[in-house]
C-alpha cells in the first residue's frame, strides 16, 4: 500500500518485529480489513498526512490501532459508518466498513470499532482480535501480528 500511496503521505509503523503479538486470525481476511482501512484512510486525507499503526495488548485481546491524519467523522456517524450503502465517496458502494466488520466480528469473533475521531484531524480505528490461545473460532490460525 506504501508503494501506491502519494509521496506526500507518510507511513509511521512499528519496526517489523517491535510490537509483535499473537492473534487468532484468517490472514487474508484480516489483510483485506486493513487494506480497506488504509484505502479509506488515503481517501480521507487527500493525498498528504500520516497513517499510524499501534499494536498492543488489551486483556484477552491484541488490538491494532490504525490513525489518519483526514477529515475526520463527526462523532454521530461512529456506527453509521459500519452500515451497508454508507459512503461519502462520488464512487462507490459503501460496503467495504460493514463487510470488514463482519469479517472482523462474526468471522474473527472480534471488534471494530471508530476509537476516536475530530473532524479535520483524523481518525483512530481499532481492531480487536482474540489472542492467541483462546479456544472459540478453532478454524483460526495464530499469527503474529507485525508492525
Amino acid at each position: 500500500m506504501e508503494r501506491r500511496a502519494p509521496k506526500k503521505v507518510v507511513f509511521d509503523f512499528p519496526e517489523p518485529g517491535s510490537e509483535a503479538a499473537a492473534a487468532r486470525m484468517n490472514a487474508p481476511l484480516f489483510a483485506w480489513v486493513v487494506e480497506n482501512l488504509l484505502r479509506n484512510a488515503l481517501d480521507a486525507m487527500g493525498g498528504e498526512g500520516t497513517i499510524r499503526a499501534r499494536i498492543y495488548e488489551e486483556g484477552d485481546y491484541t488490538c491494532l490501532d490504525l490513525s489518519d491524519t483526514g477529515k475526520g467523522i463527526p462523532s454521530g456517524k461512529f456506527n453509521t459508518v459500519f452500515k451497508p450503502g454508507f459512503t461519502t465517496k462520488k464512487r462507490g458502494w459503501g460496503l467495504g466498513l460493514s463487510l470488514a466488520k463482519r469479517i472482523i466480528e462474526e468471522y474473527h469473533h472480534g471488534k471494530i470499532f471508530v476509537k476516536s475521531s475530530e473532524e479535520g484531524k483524523g481518525t483512530t480505528f481499532t481492531i480487536k482480535l482474540p489472542r492467541a490461545g483462546r479456544e472459540e473460532g478453532a478454524e483460526l490460525r495464530e499469527v503474529k501480528l507485525e508492525g
